[in-house]
């Protein structure tokens, strides 16, 4: 795809690395003639030097610029950055060929731009999602009506999954907009996969915060049936959070300290990953009566574990799910020690068929490449 003529918007808020940051280095890879990537912090951190808006012309920053951040009312915040996007591409005194804008607040930016003539073609990315977005009832239903406003106006709305343009149907009656499934992807060339003989072939492993809906206890609390078939069996827990003393108490408890391993946090995440033979992700479907975020998105954490090579034993939850298991990267469980040991005894115990499961992840991961998703959405949305 030749982008060395366009001229892209992304306008966000960052919390942690995603999507957002993605585009733009897929973008800078492709030499794209100018970039204006603006980044607002999602929550008050003191830590954060605030708003940025950073101008690339081919691969070299030729501008950054950083707002004050000042401890404000979250909404006064939210109001400020939907202005400062329009200003600073005012400012910019170019027609902009294409605007990303991931929410809702930054993708009404969007509208009004296009409307003055601004920007070309107007995409609403969606990352987070769910029905109830906000306790607030009132918060709630100005969000919807944002994301609603956003869904019609914009030229296309990428979702993560499905599940969010049936629940706009089903929950607010929100049809029409031109609606796409771009799910999360991964530099698949990046990651470092093992061959087979240099796997720890009886090393199952979880990433991710330590809290208690995340189900890392459930694994150790099936880890006595495991070792009645898998002797050697090990448990390699990735990432920090406050449920992580509990984690080890439960583990000591059971007598199975030895076979869980708590690393914390890791720099390089993909290296232990590629070592390990299998992965979990115990999601909860509901929290409090409702469906959980993970529900209607799509947990980059999946992509990552089938891009290491890694199959997934995980519950029903993600928009995903069954179709991990129909290819044969992974298995769905129940939250029980019943379930969870066998599916684990099912996969490490036969090397054949843990070997064919890992191969199975690995080329459906290729699938979600970040060069492709962006190549075939990208080439539609700008008719390259």
């Amino acid at each position: 795809m030749v982008l060395k003529n366009k001229k892209i918007v992304i306008a966000t808020h960052v919390f942690i690395p995603g999507p957002s940051q993605d585009l733009r280095d897929y973008l800078l890879d492709k030499k794209t003639g100018r970039v204006l990537f603006i980044g607002h912090p999602l929550f008050y951190d003191p830590k954060l030097s605030g708003s940025t808006v950073e101008i690339y012309e081919g691969r070299s920053k030729k501008f950054s610029k950083i707002s004050d951040i000042k401890k404000e009312f979250y909404l006064f915040s939210y109001i400020k950055h939907f202005f400062l996007n329009i200003f600073w591409i005012l400012k910019s005194n170019y027609r902009w060929d294409g605007y990303f804008g991931y929410d809702a607040l930054n993708a009404l930016s969007g509208i009004l731009l296009k409307k003055i003539g601004k920007v070309e073609k107007v995409v609403y990315y969606v990352i987070d999602y769910n029905p109830k977005r906000f306790a607030n009832p009132l918060v709630n239903k100005i969000f919807h009506l944002a994301d609603k406003i956003c869904v019609l106006n914009c030229d296309e709305t990428w979702n993560l999954s499905y599940r969010m343009e049936e629940s706009r149907k089903e929950y607010f009656g929100v049809y029409g907009g031109h609606q796409k499934e771009v799910q999360i992807g991964i530099w698949y060339d990046r990651i470092k996969r093992l061959p087979f003989e240099e796997i720890d072939k009886r090393t199952l492993v979880f990433s991710g915060w330590l809290i208690e809906s995340k189900g890392v206890q459930h694994i150790i609390s099936a880890i006595p049936r495991i070792l009645e078939k898998i002797p050697s069996f090990k448990f390699i827990v990735i990432g920090k959070g406050e449920y992580a003393d509990e984690l080890k108490s439960l583990a000591k408890n059971l007598g199975v300290e030895k076979q869980v391993k708590f690393l914390g946090f890791v720099d390089d995440q993909e290296a232990v990953l590629c070592k390990c033979a299998c992965a979990v992700a115990l999601y909860e479907k509901y929290d409090k009566g409702s469906l959980t975020y993970t529900y209607f998105t799509d947990p980059s954490k999946l992509k990552t574990y089938l891009a290491c090579g890694l199959p997934i034993i995980l519950t029903d939850v993600t928009h995903n799910a069954k179709d991990i298991e129909d290819k044969k990267c992974g298995v769905i469980i129940d939250l029980d020690k019943k379930s969870i040991s066998n599916a684990v005894v099912k996969i490490l115990s036969s090397p054949g068929k843990l070997k064919e499961y890992r191969e199975n992840a690995a080329k459906y991961a290729k699938n979600y490449d970040w060069n492709k998703l962006f190549e075939d959405n990208l080439s539609r949305v700008l008719g390259i």
